[in-house]
Formats: C-alpha cells, sequence, structure tokens
C-alpha cells in the first residue's frame, strides 16, 4: 500500500457510511464475547478491523507489479475486462 494512502487510512476523521448487513445470530455473539478480549469496545468495532484487515489484504495483492502488468499483459493481447476479472477472483480465492 502506498504511503499516502496509508496514511489517509490511518485518519479517524475519514467519511463513514453507514450500511445494513445480515450475520447470523450466533456469529454475532461469538462477535461480541471475543471483541472485549481483543481489546476492542464493542462487536462493530471488531468487523470495521477485520473488513480492514481482508480489504488491505486483498489490495496488497492487487497492488502488486506482477498482478498489474500481467493485467496490462492480457489486456493488450485482448482478453476481455470480465474474464480477467473471474481469473483475478478465482486466484485470490485459491480454485486455480
Amino acid at each position: 500500500m502506498k504511503i499516502d494512502s496509508l496514511k489517509k487510512r490511518l485518519n479517524r476523521d475519514r467519511p463513514m457510511t453507514s450500511i445494513t448487513l445480515r450475520i447470523p445470530d450466533d456469529v454475532v455473539d461469538d462477535l461480541k464475547r471475543i471483541a472485549p478480549i481483543l481489546g476492542f469496545s464493542g462487536y462493530q468495532p471488531l468487523i470495521r478491523a477485520y473488513v480492514g484487515q481482508g480489504l488491505r489484504k486483498d489490495l496488497e495483492h492487487l497492488d502488486s507489479d506482477k498482478v498489474s502488468a500481467l493485467v496490462s499483459s492480457l489486456k493488450r493481447h485482448g482478453v476481455s475486462d470480465d474474464v480477467i476479472e473471474e481469473a483475478l477472483t478465482e486466484a485470490m480465492r485459491g480454485q486455480v
């Protein structure tokens, strides 16, 4: 991740958007139980941490120079964006 992007993500005053997320009751109960053990003030900050952690991992993987170079090469060879996106999704899930 680029330094400028990281600095922006560390800013606590970033704009936020409320969302509705359906999660099974037992998962919410587990989140509520382990949040204080992990030092979080509640289950929602824990969910944000989990989402942020997964997002950073995926962004790091997708932003790598090799992946970008490969995508550019595939596009130059006429491979459609849909096929490239599907291949990246499969690779990220370990389905290759």
